[in-house]
């Protein structure tokens, strides 16, 4: 004789402040509602301003969070959008701490870092991961930022950059990165020096573009406030008062990366970023990236910060890709060994 147990299910009641508009609680037509529904397996009923949960214990208690969360966002002055929603869902559901963590951020203390704002934009943090990378930018002279693209390694760095120099916290910006790129030669390309590395330095640019605006960026490029160059430029040269970002750091030597390395001087702040499985250096050709954190860590000063798929902000099925490559990764080592 078999018994038939019921599920034990919780009630958890939330009562919105009046002067919060249910709306941008809820979306236009209950869309953040219906993505809230559509993760959990609990009931939500909302009559006026009060919001009543029934569930599964664990999954009313989450859904409970999640309303919290975006609530003490709205009470911070963010408008909530299905993107924000949509990261504060994945941060509930799927945090983990990592080593030396004694717990994880509130995700309203994650999205509502603003970093910067620009035209009317507010530049965040979206995950834990992101969190942080840019409280290592803080807090450490030097920060390495490990992870595949879509991880915002480049964008978050710049907007802390330029935050920075807004503030005058530094004098000046300088952003660069090695002129090697899917196995093109720089002598291949038609065009002064100049015309050819620029393809190769868009990416910073647009950033910029975004952050400082297209009547700003040219001033402060022309007074040399903010500078983008190949690192090639920087040999010979100690950078004082700076804000320096490596990017696509992965295609640099060993010797490469000692060079950029030593460039720092006094007041100064280095970001290194990169993605160690997107290396375009020549076959055999050992990546500056690649040895870096073992040569250099426990250095006082020096943070490492690894980004993974769920740092990922582009489109879900990019999350998905990088996760299955990385996965894919791990096979082809494991066999190997």
């Amino acid at each position: 004789m078999s018994e038939h147990v019921a599920a034990a299910t919780t009630q958890m009641k939330i009562l919105v402040p009046g002067h919060q508009s249910m709306v941008a609680l809820l979306g236009q037509r209950d869309s953040f509602l219906k993505l809230i529904e559509g993760a959990f397996g609990a009931d939500i009923l909302v009559r006026g301003n009060e919001i009543t949960i029934s569930g599964p214990p664990d999954e009313a208690e989450r859904v409970g969070r999640i309303f919290e969360e975006l609530l003490e966002l709205l009470e911070r002055g963010h408008d909530l959008t299905e993107d924000s929603v949509g990261q504060t869902i994945a941060m509930v559901t799927g945090g983990v701490v990592e080593p030396g963590e004694e717990e994880l951020p509130r995700p309203s203390e994650v999205l509502g870092d603003n970093l910067l704002s620009s035209r009317g934009k507010k530049i965040a943090p979206k995950t834990f991961g992101q969190k942080r990378y840019v409280d290592a930018i803080r807090h450490a002279t030097m920060t390495f930022a490990i992870g595949p693209a879509g991880t915002g390694k480049t964008y978050l760095a710049v907007a802390v950059a330029v935050r920075a120099l807004q503030e005058r916290q530094v004098s000046r910006l300088i952003l660069t990165r090695p002129a090697v790129e899917a196995g093109e030669r720089l002598g291949f390309l038609p065009g002064s020096l100049y015309e050819k590395i620029d393809p190769y330095m868009r990416p910073l640019y647009d950033a910029l573009y975004e952050m400082t605006g297209p009547d700003t960026l040219p001033r402060l490029m022309e007074r040399g406030v903010v500078e983008v160059a190949p690192l090639g430029f920087l040999r010979g040269r100690t950078l004082n008062d700076a804000f320096i970002i490596l990017d696509e750091a992965q295609n640099t030597t060993p010797e490469q990366m000692k060079m950029f390395l030593t460039r720092l001087g006094f007041g100064s702040t280095a970001v290194v970023n990169g993605d160690v499985t997107q290396v375009d250096l020549p076959t055999g050709q050992l990546s500056g990236l690649h040895v870096v954190e073992e040569i250099l860590g426990g250095i006082e000063g020096i943070s490492f910060v690894h980004l993974g798929g769920k740092d990922v902000v582009r489109h879900k099925i990019v999350q998905d890709i990088v996760e299955a490559y990385g996965r894919f990764g791990e096979q082809r080592l494991a066999a190997d060994d």
